[in-house]
């Protein structure tokens, strides 16, 4: 159903959308990459990063917003990346959430592991 959607999207639009810009370097956003709304939109914003301020209130990954824009995941990147840099939104990958501090030691994994293997 998003194929198609894609598929008969106009490219003027798309390129009218990112400003003509086709990707981004700076920011790693993946597909599963949580982003948040920090801020509500404001008077006179491009009607794709109000959507998606309004779509972020909760946090929701790249893939979910792209599919609910019926844009491709590369032109929702483009458009986070302005949101990022304008400090409205925030990004965060759902394996950050984890620190070291949380992590078993290596030493403590290789004795449970011992210990199993005596039972």
């Amino acid at each position: 159903m998003i194929r198609r959607a894609v598929e008969e999207e106009d490219p003027d639009r798309l390129y009218t959308v990112t400003g003509g810009r086709s990707r981004v370097d700076d920011v790693e956003l993946d597909l599963v990459t949580l982003i948040v709304t920090e801020s509500a939109p404001s008077a006179g914003m491009q009607s794709e990063h109000v959507r998606i301020l309004r779509i972020a209130e909760r946090p929701t990954s790249v893939v979910e917003i792209s599919s609910e824009l019926a844009l491709p995941v590369s032109v929702v990147k483009i458009l986070l990346t302005d949101l990022l840099d304008s400090g409205r939104v925030s990004a965060r990958h759902p394996s950050s959430a984890t620190t070291s501090a949380s992590i078993p030691d290596s030493e403590f994994l290789k004795k449970v592991l011992v210990g199993l293997r005596n039972l």
